[in-house]
Protein backbone atom coordinates (compact mmCIF):
# COMPACT_ATOMS: atom_id res chain seq x y z
CA UNK A 1 0.00 0.00 0.00
CA UNK A 2 2.69 2.48 -1.28
CA UNK A 3 1.39 6.45 -0.45
CA UNK A 4 1.29 7.97 -3.23
CA UNK A 5 1.33 12.48 -2.95
CA UNK A 6 1.11 15.17 -5.66
CA UNK A 7 2.32 18.25 -5.67
CA UNK A 8 0.65 21.12 -6.57
CA UNK A 9 1.09 24.81 -6.33
CA UNK A 10 1.52 28.19 -8.64
CA UNK A 11 4.33 28.55 -10.53
CA UNK A 12 7.44 29.50 -8.80
CA UNK A 13 6.48 28.98 -5.22
CA UNK A 14 9.29 25.96 -4.68
CA UNK A 15 7.58 23.02 -5.94
CA UNK A 16 10.25 21.39 -7.79
CA UNK A 17 12.83 22.31 -5.16
CA UNK A 18 10.53 21.08 -2.30
CA UNK A 19 10.19 17.89 -4.77
CA UNK A 20 13.96 17.55 -5.07
CA UNK A 21 14.37 18.34 -1.54
CA UNK A 22 11.73 15.68 -0.66
CA UNK A 23 13.17 13.46 -2.66
CA UNK A 24 16.67 14.09 -2.36
CA UNK A 25 17.15 13.60 -5.82
CA UNK A 26 17.82 16.54 -8.66
CA UNK A 27 14.59 15.40 -11.00
CA UNK A 28 12.55 18.34 -11.23
CA UNK A 29 14.30 21.42 -13.13
CA UNK A 30 13.93 24.27 -10.51
CA UNK A 31 14.03 27.71 -12.51
CA UNK A 32 12.78 31.35 -11.77
CA UNK A 33 10.13 31.23 -14.63
CA UNK A 34 6.76 29.70 -15.06
CA UNK A 35 5.84 26.18 -15.76
CA UNK A 36 9.85 24.85 -15.51
CA UNK A 37 8.06 21.45 -15.02
CA UNK A 38 6.57 20.13 -18.05
CA UNK A 39 6.51 16.54 -17.64
CA UNK A 40 5.42 15.76 -13.86
CA UNK A 41 8.61 14.45 -11.70
CA UNK A 42 8.08 11.37 -10.52
CA UNK A 43 10.15 9.49 -7.74
CA UNK A 44 9.82 6.41 -4.85
CA UNK A 45 11.49 7.55 -1.65
CA UNK A 46 11.72 5.00 1.45
CA UNK A 47 10.15 5.85 4.34
CA UNK A 48 12.51 6.92 7.10
CA UNK A 49 11.53 4.84 10.47
CA UNK A 50 14.02 4.63 13.25
CA UNK A 51 11.70 2.06 14.22
CA UNK A 52 13.10 -0.40 11.39
CA UNK A 53 16.52 0.83 11.80
CA UNK A 54 16.41 -0.66 15.98
CA UNK A 55 14.68 -3.72 14.74
CA UNK A 56 17.49 -4.51 11.73
CA UNK A 57 20.26 -3.87 15.04
CA UNK A 58 18.08 -6.48 16.91
CA UNK A 59 17.66 -8.98 13.90
CA UNK A 60 20.82 -8.54 11.94
CA UNK A 61 18.94 -9.44 8.80
CA UNK A 62 20.48 -9.77 5.40
CA UNK A 63 17.74 -6.76 4.07
CA UNK A 64 16.11 -4.13 5.46
CA UNK A 65 13.48 -3.04 3.76
CA UNK A 66 10.98 0.27 4.33
CA UNK A 67 7.64 1.25 3.14
CA UNK A 68 7.47 3.69 0.54
CA UNK A 69 5.69 7.02 -0.84
CA UNK A 70 5.84 8.09 -4.17
CA UNK A 71 6.41 11.66 -4.97
CA UNK A 72 4.19 13.57 -8.26
CA UNK A 73 5.50 16.66 -9.38
CA UNK A 74 3.59 18.66 -11.54
CA UNK A 75 3.18 21.49 -13.38
CA UNK A 76 2.44 24.88 -11.73
CA UNK A 77 -1.49 25.51 -12.31
CA UNK A 78 -2.67 29.10 -13.07
CA UNK A 79 -6.11 30.63 -13.23
CA UNK A 80 -8.11 28.75 -15.93
CA UNK A 81 -6.16 26.06 -15.71
CA UNK A 82 -9.33 23.98 -15.74
CA UNK A 83 -9.98 25.26 -18.68
CA UNK A 84 -6.70 24.44 -20.58
CA UNK A 85 -4.59 27.66 -19.57
CA UNK A 86 -1.31 27.34 -18.40
CA UNK A 87 -0.60 23.43 -19.08
CA UNK A 88 -4.15 22.60 -18.53
CA UNK A 89 -5.83 19.67 -17.69
CA UNK A 90 -3.33 17.29 -18.88
CA UNK A 91 -2.09 17.78 -15.78
CA UNK A 92 -5.00 17.79 -13.44
CA UNK A 93 -5.43 14.76 -14.46
CA UNK A 94 -1.83 13.27 -12.93
CA UNK A 95 -3.28 14.58 -9.31
CA UNK A 96 -6.21 11.88 -9.73
CA UNK A 97 -3.93 9.99 -9.27
CA UNK A 98 -2.74 10.78 -6.04
CA UNK A 99 -3.77 10.15 -2.29
CA UNK A 100 -2.83 13.29 -0.59
CA UNK A 101 -2.16 16.63 -1.85
CA UNK A 102 0.62 18.74 -1.14
CA UNK A 103 -0.19 22.15 -1.73
CA UNK A 104 3.03 24.02 -1.54
CA UNK A 105 2.53 27.88 -1.19
CA UNK A 106 5.25 30.70 -1.09
CA UNK A 107 5.91 32.49 2.16
CA UNK A 108 8.80 34.37 1.39
CA UNK A 109 9.58 37.31 -0.36
CA UNK A 110 12.20 37.55 -3.18
CA UNK A 111 12.25 40.12 -5.61
CA UNK A 112 14.91 38.01 -8.04
CA UNK A 113 11.92 34.91 -7.81
CA UNK A 114 9.49 36.05 -10.17
CA UNK A 115 5.59 35.70 -8.74
CA UNK A 116 2.90 34.96 -10.89
CA UNK A 117 0.62 38.01 -9.22
CA UNK A 118 3.47 40.01 -8.41
CA UNK A 119 3.69 38.84 -4.66
CA UNK A 120 2.86 36.37 -2.60
CA UNK A 121 -0.32 36.63 -1.28
CA UNK A 122 -1.12 32.70 0.49
CA UNK A 123 -4.84 33.27 1.07
CA UNK A 124 -5.69 34.75 -2.70
CA UNK A 125 -2.95 31.87 -4.01
CA UNK A 126 -4.11 28.98 -2.24
CA UNK A 127 -7.76 30.22 -3.62
CA UNK A 128 -6.76 30.47 -7.27
CA UNK A 129 -5.63 26.47 -6.95
CA UNK A 130 -8.46 25.54 -5.22
CA UNK A 131 -11.43 27.47 -7.59
CA UNK A 132 -9.26 25.09 -10.77
CA UNK A 133 -9.45 21.74 -9.01
CA UNK A 134 -13.27 22.50 -8.07
CA UNK A 135 -13.88 23.77 -11.63
CA UNK A 136 -11.60 20.77 -13.22
CA UNK A 137 -14.14 18.04 -10.61
CA UNK A 138 -17.38 19.76 -11.98
CA UNK A 139 -16.48 19.75 -15.47
CA UNK A 140 -15.75 15.98 -15.42
CA UNK A 141 -18.92 15.51 -12.92
CA UNK A 142 -21.18 17.10 -15.65
CA UNK A 143 -20.13 14.41 -17.93
CA UNK A 144 -20.97 11.73 -15.83
CA UNK A 145 -24.43 12.91 -14.95
CA UNK A 146 -25.07 13.40 -18.45
CA UNK A 147 -24.17 9.19 -18.62
CA UNK A 148 -26.22 8.40 -15.78
CA UNK A 149 -29.57 9.96 -16.95
CA UNK A 150 -29.36 7.20 -19.75
CA UNK A 151 -27.84 4.57 -17.60
CA UNK A 152 -30.41 4.47 -14.68
CA UNK A 153 -33.57 3.88 -17.42
CA UNK A 154 -31.61 0.48 -17.47
CA UNK A 155 -30.64 0.36 -13.38
CA UNK A 156 -32.23 1.61 -10.92
CA UNK A 157 -29.24 0.46 -8.45
CA UNK A 158 -28.04 3.92 -9.83
CA UNK A 159 -30.85 6.17 -8.65
CA UNK A 160 -28.34 6.42 -5.43
CA UNK A 161 -25.02 7.59 -7.51
CA UNK A 162 -27.20 9.86 -9.49
CA UNK A 163 -28.91 11.58 -6.39
CA UNK A 164 -24.79 12.07 -4.90
CA UNK A 165 -23.77 13.43 -8.20
CA UNK A 166 -26.73 15.77 -8.65
CA UNK A 167 -25.67 17.12 -4.93
CA UNK A 168 -21.95 17.68 -5.37
CA UNK A 169 -23.17 19.03 -8.87
CA UNK A 170 -25.04 21.69 -7.00
CA UNK A 171 -22.11 21.95 -3.90
CA UNK A 172 -19.67 22.41 -6.53
CA UNK A 173 -21.54 25.00 -7.76
CA UNK A 174 -21.42 26.80 -4.58
CA UNK A 175 -17.62 26.83 -4.41
CA UNK A 176 -17.76 24.23 -1.60
CA UNK A 177 -14.89 20.77 -2.40
CA UNK A 178 -16.18 17.38 -2.20
CA UNK A 179 -14.24 16.73 0.97
CA UNK A 180 -17.48 18.29 2.47
CA UNK A 181 -20.16 16.63 1.13
CA UNK A 182 -22.34 15.68 4.45
CA UNK A 183 -22.81 12.05 3.93
CA UNK A 184 -19.78 10.71 2.68
CA UNK A 185 -19.78 7.60 4.52
CA UNK A 186 -22.85 6.06 2.26
CA UNK A 187 -22.06 3.53 -0.47
CA UNK A 188 -23.25 5.74 -3.03
CA UNK A 189 -20.67 8.15 -1.96
CA UNK A 190 -17.94 5.49 -1.96
CA UNK A 191 -18.85 4.49 -5.83
CA UNK A 192 -19.28 7.84 -7.21
CA UNK A 193 -15.70 8.73 -5.46
CA UNK A 194 -13.69 5.76 -6.31
CA UNK A 195 -14.60 6.12 -10.07
CA UNK A 196 -14.00 9.70 -10.72
CA UNK A 197 -11.14 10.49 -8.02
CA UNK A 198 -12.56 13.89 -7.35
CA UNK A 199 -9.49 15.98 -6.64
CA UNK A 200 -11.52 18.21 -4.35
CA UNK A 201 -12.17 14.95 -2.04
CA UNK A 202 -8.44 13.98 -1.27
CA UNK A 203 -6.75 14.98 1.80
CA UNK A 204 -4.61 18.12 1.23
CA UNK A 205 -1.23 18.71 3.36
CA UNK A 206 -0.59 22.49 2.93
CA UNK A 207 3.32 23.22 3.29
CA UNK A 208 4.11 26.98 3.73
CA UNK A 209 7.89 27.21 1.73
CA UNK A 210 10.08 29.82 4.18
CA UNK A 211 13.31 31.27 3.77
CA UNK A 212 15.65 30.35 5.91
CA UNK A 213 15.00 33.11 8.52
CA UNK A 214 11.43 32.50 9.34
CA UNK A 215 11.66 28.15 9.75
CA UNK A 216 11.97 28.99 13.88
CA UNK A 217 9.67 32.29 13.56
CA UNK A 218 6.04 32.48 11.52
CA UNK A 219 5.30 35.44 9.32
CA UNK A 220 2.40 36.91 8.41
CA UNK A 221 2.34 34.40 4.97
CA UNK A 222 2.83 31.82 7.53
CA UNK A 223 0.17 32.97 9.82
CA UNK A 224 -2.31 32.79 6.93
CA UNK A 225 -1.59 29.32 5.84
CA UNK A 226 -1.91 28.04 9.10
CA UNK A 227 -5.25 30.00 9.48
CA UNK A 228 -6.96 28.39 6.10
CA UNK A 229 -5.57 24.69 7.24
CA UNK A 230 -6.89 25.19 10.04
CA UNK A 231 -10.66 26.50 8.75
CA UNK A 232 -10.16 23.55 5.78
CA UNK A 233 -9.21 21.10 8.65
CA UNK A 234 -6.04 20.20 6.76
CA UNK A 235 -2.73 19.07 7.44
CA UNK A 236 -0.26 21.84 7.74
CA UNK A 237 4.03 21.92 7.39
CA UNK A 238 6.41 24.66 7.44
CA UNK A 239 9.68 23.98 5.71
CA UNK A 240 12.42 25.83 3.57
CA UNK A 241 12.65 24.04 -0.28
CA UNK A 242 15.82 25.57 -0.50
CA UNK A 243 17.65 24.82 2.70
CA UNK A 244 16.40 21.52 2.55
CA UNK A 245 17.77 20.95 -1.10
CA UNK A 246 20.82 22.22 0.06
CA UNK A 247 21.03 19.69 2.42
CA UNK A 248 20.38 16.80 0.31
CA UNK A 249 24.24 15.14 0.10
CA UNK A 250 24.55 14.95 3.51
CA UNK A 251 23.60 11.96 6.19
CA UNK A 252 20.75 11.58 8.14
CA UNK A 253 22.36 12.20 11.56
CA UNK A 254 24.11 15.92 9.82
CA UNK A 255 21.22 17.18 8.52
CA UNK A 256 18.84 16.37 11.78
CA UNK A 257 21.85 18.24 13.58
CA UNK A 258 21.81 21.34 11.19
CA UNK A 259 18.10 22.01 11.55
CA UNK A 260 18.29 21.16 15.23
CA UNK A 261 20.27 24.45 15.16
CA UNK A 262 17.63 25.99 13.34
CA UNK A 263 15.53 24.88 15.92
CA UNK A 264 13.52 22.01 14.08
CA UNK A 265 13.09 18.47 15.15
CA UNK A 266 11.98 17.12 11.59
CA UNK A 267 12.93 17.16 8.38
CA UNK A 268 10.67 18.04 5.19
CA UNK A 269 9.93 14.52 4.56
CA UNK A 270 9.45 13.16 7.65
CA UNK A 271 6.77 15.67 8.38
CA UNK A 272 5.06 15.51 4.73
CA UNK A 273 5.12 11.53 5.41
CA UNK A 274 4.18 11.83 9.02
CA UNK A 275 0.84 13.95 8.34
CA UNK A 276 0.13 11.94 5.03
CA UNK A 277 -0.50 8.32 7.02
CA UNK A 278 -2.20 10.83 9.85
CA UNK A 279 -4.76 12.53 6.92
CA UNK A 280 -5.20 9.05 5.94
CA UNK A 281 -5.27 6.87 8.75
CA UNK A 282 -1.91 4.76 8.46
CA UNK A 283 0.02 2.85 9.83
CA UNK A 284 2.99 0.79 10.16
CA UNK A 285 3.54 -3.08 10.77
CA UNK A 286 7.10 -5.02 10.81
CA UNK A 287 7.93 -8.54 9.78
CA UNK A 288 11.09 -9.84 10.72
CA UNK A 289 13.52 -12.50 10.23
CA UNK A 290 17.05 -13.71 8.86
CA UNK A 291 16.26 -12.57 5.47
CA UNK A 292 15.04 -9.33 6.01
CA UNK A 293 13.18 -6.83 8.50
CA UNK A 294 10.07 -4.98 6.91
CA UNK A 295 7.89 -2.33 7.32
CA UNK A 296 4.29 -2.83 5.80
CA UNK A 297 1.54 0.15 5.54
CA UNK A 298 -2.29 -0.92 6.75
CA UNK A 299 -4.71 1.54 7.16
CA UNK A 300 -5.54 2.19 10.58
CA UNK A 301 -8.39 -0.40 12.32
CA UNK A 302 -7.46 -3.08 10.20
CA UNK A 303 -7.64 -6.62 11.11
CA UNK A 304 -5.01 -9.09 11.02
CA UNK A 305 -6.37 -11.26 7.85
CA UNK A 306 -6.18 -7.39 6.41
CA UNK A 307 -2.70 -6.69 7.34
CA UNK A 308 -1.89 -10.20 6.07
CA UNK A 309 -2.94 -9.39 3.20
CA UNK A 310 -0.88 -6.36 2.26
CA UNK A 311 2.04 -9.40 2.39
CA UNK A 312 0.31 -11.35 0.32
CA UNK A 313 -3.17 -12.76 -1.02
CA UNK A 314 -3.15 -16.00 0.04
CA UNK A 315 -2.18 -15.14 3.68
CA UNK A 316 -5.38 -13.36 3.94
CA UNK A 317 -7.07 -16.07 1.88
CA UNK A 318 -6.04 -18.87 3.99
CA UNK A 319 -5.20 -16.95 7.31
CA UNK A 320 -5.14 -18.86 10.61
CA UNK A 321 -3.64 -16.45 13.07
CA UNK A 322 -1.31 -14.15 14.16
CA UNK A 323 1.73 -14.04 16.54
CA UNK A 324 2.15 -11.08 18.03
CA UNK A 325 4.90 -8.72 19.74
CA UNK A 326 4.94 -4.64 20.53
CA UNK A 327 7.60 -2.99 19.15
CA UNK A 328 8.60 -1.76 22.44
CA UNK A 329 8.88 -5.50 23.83
CA UNK A 330 10.81 -6.79 20.85
CA UNK A 331 13.29 -3.86 21.49
CA UNK A 332 13.36 -4.39 25.19
CA UNK A 333 14.21 -8.37 25.24
CA UNK A 334 16.27 -8.00 22.10
CA UNK A 335 15.98 -11.31 20.29
CA UNK A 336 12.21 -13.13 19.02
CA UNK A 337 13.46 -16.13 21.41
CA UNK A 338 13.50 -13.94 24.61
CA UNK A 339 10.12 -12.51 23.78
CA UNK A 340 8.35 -16.26 23.82
CA UNK A 341 10.95 -17.19 26.63
CA UNK A 342 9.13 -14.29 28.53
CA UNK A 343 5.65 -15.24 27.35
CA UNK A 344 5.15 -11.89 25.50
CA UNK A 345 4.55 -13.19 22.60
CA UNK A 346 0.76 -12.85 22.00
CA UNK A 347 -1.99 -15.51 19.77
CA UNK A 348 -4.07 -13.54 18.17
CA UNK A 349 -6.74 -14.01 15.72
CA UNK A 350 -8.94 -12.79 13.15
CA UNK A 351 -10.59 -10.38 15.08
CA UNK A 352 -7.17 -8.54 15.97
CA UNK A 353 -7.13 -4.89 15.17
CA UNK A 354 -3.37 -4.41 14.31
CA UNK A 355 -1.67 -1.62 16.36
CA UNK A 356 0.92 0.80 14.97
CA UNK A 357 4.40 -0.74 15.79
CA UNK A 358 3.06 -4.83 15.93
CA UNK A 359 5.94 -7.01 15.00
CA UNK A 360 4.17 -10.02 13.37
CA UNK A 361 4.03 -13.61 12.03
CA UNK A 362 1.04 -14.81 10.22
CA UNK A 363 -0.14 -18.61 10.35
CA UNK A 364 -1.99 -19.54 7.01
CA UNK A 365 -3.21 -22.38 4.97
CA UNK A 366 -4.35 -22.65 1.42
Amino acid sequence: MALVIGIVGLPNVGKSTAFNALTKEQLALAANYPFATIEPNKAVVAVPDPRVDKLAARVKPEKTIYTTVEFIDIAGLVKGASQGEGLGNQFLANIRETAVIVHIVRCFDDDNVVHVSAHPDPRSDIEVINTELMLADLQQLERKIERLAREVKGDKRLVAVQEVALALQEQLGRGVPVAAYPDAASDAFHALNKEMRFLTGKKVIYVANVDEDHLAEDNAYVQEVRAIAAEQNAEFVKLCAKLEQDMAGLSDEERHEYLAALGVSETGLEQVIHKGYHALGLISFFTTGPKEVRAWTVRRGAKAPEAAGVIHTDFERGFIRAEVITFDTYIRLGTEAAVKAAGEMRVEGREYVVQDGDVMHFRFNV
